[in-house]
């Protein structure tokens, strides 16, 4: 019973058209009728104390970061050096858009950002080089669903606070799923783009590449400073984030000079914006956690899949077939805000590795980004390429199945994922 009012007062929320933040609150007073204790003082409490947590402070940081990378010139930076590198190739801007797409994972964490400021650099360039607009269109979204695997990762932040998992050891253990994930979309454009591959870019010579590898030093140093930093315990994750946001204004501002008054304000508004909206949603799922806990539905969640329980891998694999199907309908940051605490006790009772768990839970939210009907990165990229929805989800789809692939291939074979996380922590 507790599940059905659970689902039916979320889902009927959202089905009236309720922002999702009001639709977890709306969730929260409904359990809270159902086990007779209302009290809104304390829905005020948990709606406060959600958003009252430390970690939560590199949210911001980490948004601002990438605000002032695409607006202080690094992303451009990121893409010369990944088209000197590769633009030569057969289909060149294809791994120039993948290249980019990993290294700029590490800079900023957030899909969405890395998704607009790749379409909007590369997709007027894959048009004019003669590449099919709709397959561009679906690589670069797949490329940018990498951000939140690769540290830092906005996702990884999120997912530590409400599971109470390392947030350092999340960030650890996502560098190589997320390189596995740019290797499959390499693999998969190299099978697809075929004759539309387009025209390649000439080769540059060796001196050229020197020159622009070194202009865009800078730009390259700030993955080395984040994740040595937090390797090496220079840093905690929160801090991370500060110093990720002041070294890409420094960066823009003083080397690049791309940075003047007018944009380190726009800069600030922009994140502000979007760290209020992530905020609110925290603040609301903590009421829904708390209320999940008291009345125990992971307990019943349990119950449901005790058939499972004996094989970590069968469980893991309905697991990840539930988010899945969850993310087609939800956001990112609402699926990881609601599952964490439905799922997080039944981790712990088949005594699944946590940090396995979040990594390969974040990805599945990510792989979410890219399916319709929400797919927000798909509608981001549309946006910039201002092309039909339709199209691009026929683009995506043969690299959404590589991506797909990648994951499942780490459910069944969690060394995958365990053991290049032990190498780094």
């Amino acid at each position: 019973m507790t599940i059905t009012i659970f689902l039916s007062s979320l889902l009927g929320a959202m089905a009236l058209g309720m922002p999702i933040a009001f639709a977890l609150l709306i969730c929260g007073v409904a359990l809270m009728l159902h086990l007779d204790m209302f009290d809104a003082q304390i829905l005020a409490q948990n709606l406060i104390n959600g958003a009252d947590n430390f970690p939560l402070l590199a949210v911001p940081f980490f948004i601002l970061a990438g605000e002032l990378m695409n607006t202080g010139g690094l992303s451009r930076k990121i893409i010369d050096i990944a088209m000197a590198l590769v633009g030569h190739i057969k289909g060149g801007l294809g791994y120039v858009a993948i290249f980019a797409a990993v290294i700029m994972a590490s800079l900023s964490g957030s899909a969405i950002a890395d998704t607009a400021a790749l379409g909007a650099l590369l997709i007027p360039m894959m048009k004019n080089a003669g590449y099919d607009v709709n397959r561009s269109c679906g690589l670069i979204a797949a490329g940018g669903i990498i951000a939140p695997v690769i540290p830092p990762s906005i996702g990884f932040i999120i997912f530590g606070v409400a599971a109470g998992v390392s947030i350092t050891k999340l960030f650890m253990a996502g560098i190589v799923p997320g390189i596995l994930m740019g290797l499959s979309l390499v693999i998969a454009w190299a099978l697809v783009c075929g004759k539309d591959a387009g025209a390649a870019a000439p080769r540059t010579t060796a001196l050229e590449k020197l020159k622009i590898i070194l202009s865009g030093f800078w730009a390259l140093m700030l993955p080395v400073i984040i994740i040595g930093g937090l390797k090496f315990g220079v840093f905690t994750p929160t801090e991370s984030a500060v110093v990720a946001a002041v070294y890409a204004g420094f960066v823009g501002t003083v080397v690049y000079r791309k940075l003047g008054w007018r944009d380190i304000k726009s800069c600030f508004i922009n994140a502000a914006k979007t760290t209020s909206v992530v905020m609110f949603l925290v603040a609301a799922s903590m009421v829904a956690s708390w209320l999940i806990t008291v009345a125990d539905l992971p307990g019943e969640i349990v119950k449901l899949l005790e058939p499972f329980m004996d094989s970590k891998t069968l469980l893991m694999f309905m697991m990840m077939l539930l988010v899945l199907v969850v993310g087609t309908a939800l956001d990112f940051v609402p699926t990881v805000l609601i599952l964490t605490p439905v799922l997080m006790p039944i981790v712990h009772a088949a005594g699944i590795d946590p940090v396995y768990f979040g990594v390969m839970f974040i990805i599945n939210n990510s792989i979410g980004l890219l399916t319709p009907p929400v797919g927000t990165v798909l509608n981001v990229v549309c946006g910039v390429a201002r092309v039909p929805m339709d199209g691009v989800i026929r683009g995506v789809m043969p690299f959404l199945l590589a991506e797909t692939i990648i994951m499942f291939a780490m459910t069944l074979f969690p060394a995958l994922v365990t053991v290049p996380a032990s190498w780094f922590r």
